[in-house]
């Protein structure tokens, strides 16, 4: 058997691809954000700070990579939260890129910018280059498939841009009118020429000194390209951060001034950002994005369209992973709930070690969890056997779109006829951390699926949980909530008569933008 040590190549500079050209930066701190090196450091301010925690959208950038196929694909992220060293061996495109895009020279206005001028998409403009960017991510995208988005589509892609003054009516008006405008293409040609020659480079470690109260340092980025070489890293680094899209650890760095000290980024890990179909299982990489992993839960049950859609937004999706998700233990994350009611179970990874653990025995107490020292989450496995049952997830936040939830459900369930033959109830915002209702469910299985057995369920739900108040919704909220959706997965699911799903579902019958 081999044993692998340490990476200990030498440090290098981080590069990537930017205004046409190849960028390297050995000067930043680990956490520099690449906000924060876009203004201050290249002094290109056309990208905004809003909010500084991925909520507002006024900073979004689009991130170019190469898939394993060696084919270029664009993402709109969020910049305040994403930290220079991530950008290694992508492209990384702004607002200022879009003039040189203008397909007319370079004074001429791109066809997104030109529709948002003529359709008087924007007011004060703070959050105009943000809007801008989304909309040419978007573009892009449906010129590559010869298709045009519908206002829907246009409005799902938007949903992480907040605009205070303008109204989205125009923004969605020049979102249609881009498309009527004579095409500018990017030259994908001489990006993905420009990707593959970084690729050549070795494994990025990068190195930089820091400051602290306790003295100064040199802190490391790590960005491993194998399982094998992140399992390695991991032993021999457990106090290390596991770093995968930012969109928690960089709140840590912008909102709480948390020293993260060294970092470990599993987004450079091909293999843990596949998805596929194992055997009779569902296999979703640790590091697959959030998009992905929904998108590909969704292909087997589109009932959940609606929680994918509404789970924070597109540019925290393309950067958030779903094991990152799981990982967290937050008792209010939205793809725990969900993954319960499918029975899925976590694949963890120490050194060599493999071992599997059901979702429903990760979380110990609220923030922690039965991962152990150097161990880490390798994949999440969903049994193809869950999508057979009737499943829902269901959403309830302040905000339709981009808000936290004030609680979220998972469900599923399977008839026998008219009996329950088994049911799965997992929720989120109810307790300290996400778990299934045990005596709620013992309440319908086995019973016929009727309003009684429903009644029965909700006062044992109540023997279930006692939730908290807090500023997102009261505790007696929450539980009546709760109670109503046991009603509301009767009235979808009931053997006789179940609501069609164009009675309760807003995008699940309609093309959208994630298709």
């Amino acid at each position: 058997m081999t044993t692998l040590s340490p990476s200990t190549a030498s440090p290098r500079a981080v590069r990537f691809f930017h205004r046409g050209a190849v960028v390297s930066v050995a000067d930043a701190p680990v956490t520099r954000t690449v906000l924060d090196w876009l203004r201050d450091n290249r002094r290109q301010t056309g990208t905004k700070e809003g909010c500084n925690e991925g909520d507002c959208g006024a900073c979004t950038v689009v991130l170019g990579e190469l898939d394993e196929a060696g084919q270029l694909r664009l993402a709109s992220v969020n910049a305040c939260i994403q930290f220079l060293p991530t950008l290694d061996g992508k492209a990384l495109f702004t607002v200022e890129d879009l003039q040189a895009l203008g397909g007319a020279g370079h004074d001429a206005l791109h066809p997104v910018q030109q529709a948002m001028v003529e359709c008087h998409g924007s007011q004060c403009g703070f959050c105009t280059p943000g809007i801008v960017m989304t909309l040419w991510n978007s573009y892009e995208r449906h010129q590559q498939t010869g298709t045009q988005p519908t206002r829907q589509q246009l409005a799902d892609d938007l949903s992480g841009n907040l605009c205070r003054c303008t109204g989205y009516r125009p923004i969605l008006d020049a979102g249609q009118r881009m498309f009527d405008l004579p095409a500018a293409r990017l030259e994908r040609a001489a990006v993905t020429q420009a990707l593959k020659a970084l690729a050549s480079a070795p494994a990025l470690t990068y190195a930089a000194p820091t400051t602290t109260p306790e003295g100064a340092r040199t802190d490391h980025f790590h960005a491993p390209r194998s399982v094998a070489e992140l399992a390695v890293l991991r032993q021999a680094k457990p106090r290390a951060r596991l770093l995968a899209g930012s969109t928690d650890i960089g709140l840590w760095v912008n909102k709480q001034f948390r020293d993260v000290g060294d970092l470990i980024y599993t987004g450079q890990v091909a293999e843990l950002r596949r998805i596929e179909q194992r055997g009779e299982e569902l296999w979703i990489g640790a590091a697959a994005s959030l998009e992905d992993a929904w998108r590909a839960l969704v292909q087997r049950a589109p009932s959940l369209t609606d929680v994918w859609l509404r789970f924070a937004s597109p540019p925290i999706r393309h950067a958030g992973t779903l094991g990152g998700n799981v990982a967290n233990g937050s008792p209010i994350g939205d793809a725990p709930p969900i993954l319960m009611a499918l029975d899925a179970a976590v694949e963890l990874r120490r050194g060599e070690r493999l071992r599997r653990l059901p979702l429903t025995g990760l979380y110990l107490d609220y923030m922690k969890n039965a991962i152990e020292e150097g161990e880490f989450v390798q994949a999440i496995v969903v049994p193809l056997a869950a999508f057979g049952r009737q499943v829902r997830g269901y959403k309830i936040s302040k905000r339709f779109d981009c808000d936290i939830s004030a609680l979220c459900a998972g469900m599923a369930i399977e008839l026998d006829g008219a009996t329950v033959r088994s049911v799965r109830l997992a929720y989120g915002g109810m307790a300290a951390v996400v778990k299934r209702a045990a005596q709620a469910e013992a309440a319908i299985v086995g019973q016929p699926w009727t309003e009684g057995t429903v009644r029965a369920a909700q006062q044992a739900l109540a023997r279930d949980f006692s939730p908290m108040t807090d500023m997102r919704a009261s505790s007696a909220y929450r539980l009546q909530v709760a109670q109503n959706l046991l009603q509301r997965l009767w009235l979808e699911t009931r053997p006789d008569n179940p609501l069609p799903p164009a009675a309760t579902s807003v995008f699940q019958l309609m093309p959208h933008a994630a298709a």
